[in-house]
């Protein structure tokens, strides 16, 4: 199945999942590096501030924050990636769950989306 969206929005979808992209890429470069065996993975990087202990400690506490960052924008830039794709392929606005249409409104307030509200509720068990 192929939607036929009109070309001033998907340049719009487009420009903004290219906008977005760049915006995460650049958070994600603050404090980690790219996995050059894998361009969507990042790893993040130990800072050493000093040896006191409370150093260490805030050493520690600012790398568990990081790894936590890291994997939150990794996997907002897959979906990215996932939805620059599917406009490549063609496919893009079709959920991947029940094949229908996504309504027009919910790729523009979520250019990333992959499902269409119902399949995200069920999915979600929101009633």
């Amino acid at each position: 199945m192929t939607i036929n969206f009109n070309q001033t929005f998907i340049d719009e979808i487009t420009a903004r999942l290219t906008e977005e992209e760049t915006r995460l890429t650049r958070e994600l470069e603050q404090f980690s590096k790219k996995d050059p065996h894998n361009t969507e993975n990042f790893n993040t990087q130990f800072e050493e501030v000093g040896d006191k202990e409370d150093e260490n400690a805030a050493e520690v506490a600012t790398y568990s924050d990081n790894l936590t960052l890291e994997r939150e924008l990794e996997a907002a830039l897959r979906d990215v990636h996932g939805a620059l794709d599917r406009l490549k392929k063609g496919t893009y606005g079709i959920c991947k769950y029940c094949g229908k249409q996504i309504d027009e409104r919910r790729l523009k307030a979520r250019p990333m989306s992959s499902a269409c509200v119902e399949c995200k509720k069920l999915l979600t068990q929101e009633v």
